[in-house]
């Protein structure tokens, strides 16, 4: 979606110019933006939806939209957790993330906000790799167990939520209308 933004419509020069786009605004403007390019996975499943960008007005600017673009990732990490959650009834104490985004500091304190719980990111923000490695150094004994490497374990930066219950509800639902609106767009 990043990609899109910089690509399909040249908001931005690279994709870590959307952080300073976004923030450019205080908000979203009440733009909401459903990435579904190529339909909806998990938890929706609809192959049939496409991308929506709902509630354009005339002050609408670029920084509304990158806004809501990366708003709208946060949006889909709380409904996968929200599953997740109603299958297993595990409540989330933090989300640890990794990857490319988790550098975007707007994005994990709105993906903070929006679970209403603490997102942690580790200084080593490529972790997958940092797995493989971890684990295939386990299999040849080359750390004693798993308590060596949580050992190793160092946080970067934690982001507490500060948003509301009431906006929380609120910018969730909005969200969950456009995403409704989004299914079945091209049956």
């Amino acid at each position: 979606m990043v990609q899109w933004l910089r690509d399909n419509l040249k908001l931005i020069g690279s994709s870590a110019d959307v952080e300073a786009l976004a923030a450019s605004v205080p908000d979203t403007g009440g733009v909401v933006f459903v990435p579904a390019f190529v339909g909806l996975g998990a938890p929706h499943w609809d192959a049939h939806a496409a991308g929506l960008l709902i509630g354009l007005r005339r002050d609408t600017s670029p920084g509304h939209i990158a806004r809501a673009a990366l708003e709208s990732i946060a949006f889909q990490v709380a409904d996968v957790l929200e599953a997740v959650h109603s299958e297993t009834g595990m409540p989330l104490g933090a989300l640890r993330v990794d990857g490319g985004a988790a550098v975007n500091n707007l994005l994990m304190q709105f993906q903070a906000d929006v679970l209403g719980v603490p997102v942690v990111r580790p200084r080593v923000t490529e972790t997958t790799a940092l797995g493989a490695a971890y684990l295939a150094g386990l299999a040849v004994g080359f750390w004693a167990g798993p308590e060596e490497l949580e050992a190793k374990r160092k946080g970067d930066a934690r982001f507490e939520p500060k948003m509301d219950v009431a906006e929380r509800a609120e910018r969730r639902g909005r969200w969950q209308r456009a995403v409704e609106r989004a299914k079945g767009w091209t049956e």
